[in-house]
């Protein structure tokens, strides 16, 4: 069974900063892509970020290009996203997720794409 653990969330102003940590308890963590997605109230469930599982692919939503950067340390089976420029439309709960599949190159957007998910980490920004 695997275990994804997510941790940094938190308040912040609009234009701080705040960095998401995802623990894995898996040793095949190296093996697979992993995602970052966020739930605001009320909307849908949406994807922020994915890493393929070399890291050297990644893949972001348009909303935080240039503001949100995801990394990964498999050594430490662990993945990151450090959040630059926050805006109060980045408040939402944020998971980790794990890829079908292992050795996928792409780090797909679709939901469906991942099957394992952490509990959440709140963010919330100020205005």
């Amino acid at each position: 069974q695997v275990q994804l653990v997510e941790s940094g969330g938190g308040l912040v102003q609009a234009g701080g900063s705040l960095r998401l940590s995802c623990a894995a308890s898996t040793r095949t963590f190296s093996s697979y892509t992993m995602g970052w997605f966020r739930q605001a109230p009320g909307k849908e469930r949406e994807f922020v970020a994915g890493i393929n599982w070399s890291g050297r692919g990644t893949y972001y939503a348009d909303s935080v290009k240039g503001r949100f950067t995801i990394s990964r340390d498999n050594a430490k089976n662990t993945m990151f996203l450090q959040m630059n420029s926050l805006k109060p439309e980045d408040t939402a709960v944020y998971y980790c997720a794990r890829a079908v599949g292992q050795w996928r190159p792409i780090p797909g957007p679709a939901a469906s794409d991942y099957d394992y998910w952490g509990q959440g980490t709140q963010v919330t920004v100020s205005s």
